[in-house]
This record gives structure tokens, C-alpha cells and sequence, in this order.
């Protein structure tokens, strides 16, 4: 792993510590992150198969239900009835936090005041078959609004669970290697830095006692010659 292009110095090596232990902190609480969203994600993608599966099974029933209206109704008859629709839909939208994700969440109030009066058509000219299918239909919207909630929360929760795991892969392995190396190498060069300050000092503590022998031994001669010319 290259290290950092610092200079390498007590002060930066602080720093490199102080960050070194920010980033591993981080990753912790990164990992711990993208495995709770993993299971959220993982119940998520489940309950979404179960919803989809139970939408599907019911709009086939509403297609067969059709297909039998078109059967013994005529084309006319048929488009007339489905003209003008009678009962609508006022839809609303609230978000919920995730995980740090805010997902939607649907919720809806028919426009009529009574949520069963959906048929927009008399019984007398129309099948039993399309009333059926207008019945189910109904009963269905609320779950394919569930549906388009959780394939919407699906999405988001993937694309964070993503982004996730490249913050974790990019600390784990480029930033706080990269740190630890970098800190090794400033260790390495205060280490040799401090070894080499020691030798200079013993050197210079060397010279100054040979240079204390040598002015000793230059006083004990000039005493003696002294004694020698008294005597």
C-alpha cells in the first residue's frame, strides 16, 4: 500500500493517530450499518415477492373476469360502461426513515363519500362477469399502492446498501491501510531520527572528555615541570 506524502513529524504523526482512530471507528459503525441494511433489505425483497405474487394472482383473476365481460357484452356496451368513471382516487404521500433512507409510503381517500359506489353503469345492459372485475379491481388498489411503496423502498434501500459497502471496501481497504502504513513510516524515521540525535550526543560527550583528559594531563605535565624548576 503507497503511504501518504507527509512529512514526517511528531505533530503529523498525532494526527495520522487521531485519524487512524476516527476511520476505524467509522468502519465499525459502517459495517454495522450495511449489515442491518442488508437484513432490511433481505425482509424487504421477501415481502415484496409475497405482495407481488398475491397482486399478479388477483389482476389475473381481474383479466379473466374481463375477458368474460368482453365475451357477452358487446364492444360498445363495453366502453360505454368504463366511459365515465364514477368513484376516484385522492392520493397522498408521507415519507419514513430507514436506516437513514427515507422511503415512501402511499395512502389514498376515494372522492365519493362512499368508497363502494364504484359501478358507474346500470346492471340492466352489463355482464355479472364486468361487475366482478370492477369489484376486484377495486379491492386491488390499495395493494398495488403497497406494492409500488415497496418496490420504490427496494430501490432506495439497494442504492444505499451500495454506496454502503463501497464506504466500507474504500476504508478498509485504502484509507486506514494507507494510514497505518504512513504512520509506521513516521515512526521509522522519528526512531532513526532519535538514534541518530543519540550517537551525535555521545560523540560530542566523547570529544569532550578526551578534550578534559588531554587539558589534565597538559596541567599535571605543566605542574610538574614547574615543581622541578622550584627544586
Amino acid at each position: 500500500m503507497e503511504r501518504m506524502n507527509v512529512n514526517p513529524t511528531r505533530m503529523m504523526l498525532t494526527s495520522l493517530k487521531g485519524k487512524l482512530k476516527t476511520a476505524t471507528r467509522g468502519h465499525k459503525l459502517m459495517k454495522d450499518k450495511r449489515d442491518q441494511l442488508m437484513k432490511e433489505f433481505l425482509d424487504l425483497a421477501r415481502e415484496n415477492g409475497r405482495l407481488r405474487k398475491e397482486v399478479e394472482e388477483k389482476l389475473q383473476g381481474v383479466y379473466d373476469s374481463f375477458r368474460l365481460a368482453s365475451a357477452v357484452m358487446s364492444r360498445e356496451v363495453m366502453n360505454e360502461s368504463l366511459m365515465y368513471p364514477k368513484q376516484g382516487v385522492e392520493l397522498s404521500v408521507r415519507t419514513k426513515n430507514i436506516m437513514s433512507v427515507d422511503v415512501p409510503e402511499f395512502d389514498f381517500k376515494t372522492t365519493a363519500k362512499d368508497p363502494s359506489d364504484i359501478y358507474a353503469y346500470g346492471m340492466a345492459g352489463t355482464s355479472g362477469e364486468l361487475d366482478k372485475a370492477i369489484s376486484d379491481m377495486s379491492e386491488i388498489f390499495p395493494l398495488l399502492l403497497e406494492l409500488a411503496a415497496k418496490e420504490k423502498e427496494t430501490q432506495l434501500l439497494a442504492a444505499e446498501l451500495e454506496k454502503t459497502r463501497r464506504r466500507v471496501n474504500a476504508l478498509e481497504y485504502v484509507m486506514i491501510p494507507r494510514l497505518e502504513v504512513t504512520i509506521k513510516y513516521i515512526q521509522m524515521k522519528l526512531d532513526e531520527n532519535e538514534r541518530g540525535n543519540q550517537t551525535r550526543l555521545m560523540k560530542v560527550k566523547d570529544m569532550m572528555l578526551e578534550e578534559a583528559i588531554e587539558k589534565k594531563i597538559a596541567e599535571d605535565e605543566a605542574a610538574i615541570r614547574e615543581y622541578n624548576k622550584v627544586s
